[in-house]
């Protein structure tokens, strides 16, 4: 999903694999076997022009959303395991405290 939202940001996989510090066609075959795994072309190509198709607008929506929850989710999985949220159960049992 990263690799898809760089070259729907550049529209140019060239300066999309130089962000991503990676090689043109290696990024090039991974969005062919994202397209071929949905069955669907996400970009119109031609020499001088690359286009989102239509499936490609609706995938770049969901692809954002999804990497911002995933983001979301590392965040506060860090943060629990740091100590820095989660929850504390504190139960009171009242015969068990004191004796009569």
């Amino acid at each position: 999903m990263r690799y898809f939202l760089a070259v729907t940001g550049e529209l140019h996989f060239g300066r999309a694999a130089t962000r991503l510090e990676i090689a043109p066609p290696p990024l090039s075959r991974q969005i062919a076997a994202l397209e071929e795994d949905l069955g669907v072309q996400l970009f119109d190509r031609s020499r001088s022009l690359i286009r989102l198709t239509q499936a490609g607008i609706v995938l770049q929506d969901h692809a954002r959303q999804i990497l911002n929850r995933l983001d979301v989710a590392f965040r506060e999985t860090r943060l629990v395991d740091n100590g820095g949220a989660g929850r504390l159960r504190i139960a009171f049992v009242g015969s068990a405290c004191c004796r009569r």
